[in-house]
């Protein structure tokens, strides 16, 4: 693991550890609760290992936040002006999905997150993930098929997809890779 990935893995190990510590819950209650075993959890939270993208959804499904308000909190410090030098970037160690997150840290319920998902790269997210947000996706190259439930997008480039209830959702880019934006609301 590269430097970059390993601050990224530790600042986020650090943040699910202050998000347990703050509930008081012990890793068999978090583990319990995102159905990521406690060994994980630990090698998680001391920056060992660069969780996946499926992992940190169910463990901030646990906490009851989404992905980006997960790395946001992570990452991000106050202000209203987010350069991009200073936006935060995570790569799946998994797919080779990177996620940029746009917003800078405030209250306002939108955040701004822009993803490039590689060419044939397929990353699926539970219905838990989508429980506390409304969003909308905007394909601005490549071509993006999501399947959303039982229902496939087939997404080209300047289509906005806004998403319904909150159902099994799968992101594949099937022949080049696909960059995007997406808009969520939380609340």
């Amino acid at each position: 693991m590269d430097d970059i990935a390993n601050d990224i893995s530790s600042t986020i190990g650090r943040r699910i550890h202050a998000e347990r510590t703050m509930r008081d819950w012990s890793l068999a209650e978090l583990a319990e609760r995102s159905g990521v075993s406690k060994a994980m959890l630990s090698t998680i939270e001391r920056g060992m290992t660069s969780p996946t993208a499926t992992l940190l959804v169910r463990i901030a499904a646990a906490f009851g936040m989404t992905l980006s308000t997960l790395i946001a909190r992570a990452e991000l410090q106050g202000g209203g002006l987010l350069r991009e030098a200073d936006q935060p970037v995570w790569r799946d160690p998994d797919t080779g999905y990177i996620r940029r997150h746009l917003s800078p840290a405030s209250d306002m319920p939108l955040e701004l997150i822009k993803v490039h998902l590689p060419a044939g790269a397929r990353v699926s997210l539970p219905a838990a993930s989508y429980a506390f947000i409304k969003q909308q996706i905007w394909l601005i190259s490549g071509r993006l098929e999501f399947t959303e439930g039982d229902v496939v997008h087939r997404l080209e480039p300047g289509d906005c997809l806004a998403l319904g209830a909150p159902s099994d959702c799968t992101f594949h880019a099937p022949e080049a890779g696909a960059d995007y934006l997406v808009a969520l609301v939380r609340g």
